[in-house]
């Protein structure tokens, strides 16, 4: 029997941005922009891409400027419609959500990852489901999602991508102990999460994209409490890794990931999707010659922005 198809992703959004403060103070971080689209925008697009219908964002007090951003402004509309700016109206339609198709729950108590997910039970109910962190930007030219999703297609269970990160970098990721390769899926026995410098079982760790089946709610249930004294997501999908081995693959995915989660990341990526922008890039580029040269940096091309992507 074919795996359920997955329609439903949960947008996990409840941290209060502290490392972007003051900018976060009134704004969440999720619709600071990179170039001219929020950061939360650039992941329901991908979502979209891959077939994603129905949105789940859990939130926290002091979101309510992203749940507007997603809501119809009619007022605008109707402006750009009458003086007949129909590129840009049909920029600003490509935000709308349409009702029932979206939901918003609140985490009122930053317990991590694995509770934010755990939050959304009730809407997922029986079916498998995507989880998308914003904060982990992949540039690619076939949505991350999409290429999840096709691999889901095909093993079914729970799907986490990988990325290879420098040794002395795992101590900050999940990080899986790898049983064995099988082109861009990788089969774990286990995955730990930020395993202390130099006990890490591989370099390849996990990034903000999972595709999950319905046992990880019920592993969640537990409310077990793990690193850093939160609920953990990677301990769940552990826990579903020992109860049911071969029902989770690592998935390494094609394109560069960016940590907008940080103020390098954020800029990096704001950079390399600024370049690839047909409008941007004569003008933009030529500034960044001029500063790499005023600064004796050298002459920035794509191979060092994609150098920088990867260690990010």
């Amino acid at each position: 029997m074919s795996p359920q198809k997955v329609t439903t992703a949960i947008f996990p959004i409840a941290g209060m941005g502290t490392r972007f403060l003051p900018a976060t103070k009134s704004i969440p971080k999720e619709i600071l922009t990179l170039v001219d689209k929020p950061l939360i925008q650039y992941a329901v697009e991908e979502a979209r891409e891959a077939g994603i219908e129905d949105f789940i964002f859990v939130t926290s007090r002091g979101k309510g400027a992203l749940e507007d951003f997603f809501d119809v402004n009619q007022t605008l509309e109707r402006a750009l419609r009458a003086a007949g700016k129909t590129e840009l109206l049909a920029t600003l339609e490509a935000t709308n959500i349409d009702s029932g198709h979206v939901t918003y729950v609140r985490q009122h108590e930053a317990l991590g990852l694995g509770h934010a997910v755990w939050c959304a039970r009730r809407l997922v109910g029986d079916e498998p489901f995507a989880v998308i962190l914003p904060d982990d930007m992949v540039v690619a030219d076939r949505p991350c999602l999409a290429q999840m999703i096709e691999a889901h297609e095909e093993v079914g269970g729970s799907i986490i991508a990988t990325m290879e990160v420098p040794p002395e970098k795992a101590s900050s990721y999940g990080v899986l102990d790898i049983e064995e390769r099988q082109g861009a899926l990788i089969r774990p026995r286990g995955i730990v999460e930020k395993p202390k410098a130099g006990t890490a079982p591989s370099n390849m760790a996990v990034i903000g994209r999972y595709i999950l089946g319905p046992r990880i709610m019920r592993h969640l249930d537990r409310r077990t409490v793990g690193a850093g004294g939160e609920i953990q997501l990677t301990d769940a999908i552990a826990h579903e890794l020992a109860a049911h081995p071969g029902s989770v693959h690592g998935f390494r995915f094609q394109g560069e990931r960016f940590d907008c989660g940080s103020k390098a990341g954020f800029l990096q990526a704001t950079v390399a999707l600024a370049l690839q922008r047909e409008d941007l890039r004569g003008e933009f580029s030529t500034f960044l010659r001029a500063i790499a040269e005023q600064y004796g940096l050298g002459v920035p091309n794509a191979a060092p922005l994609r150098s920088v992507a990867a260690a990010s």
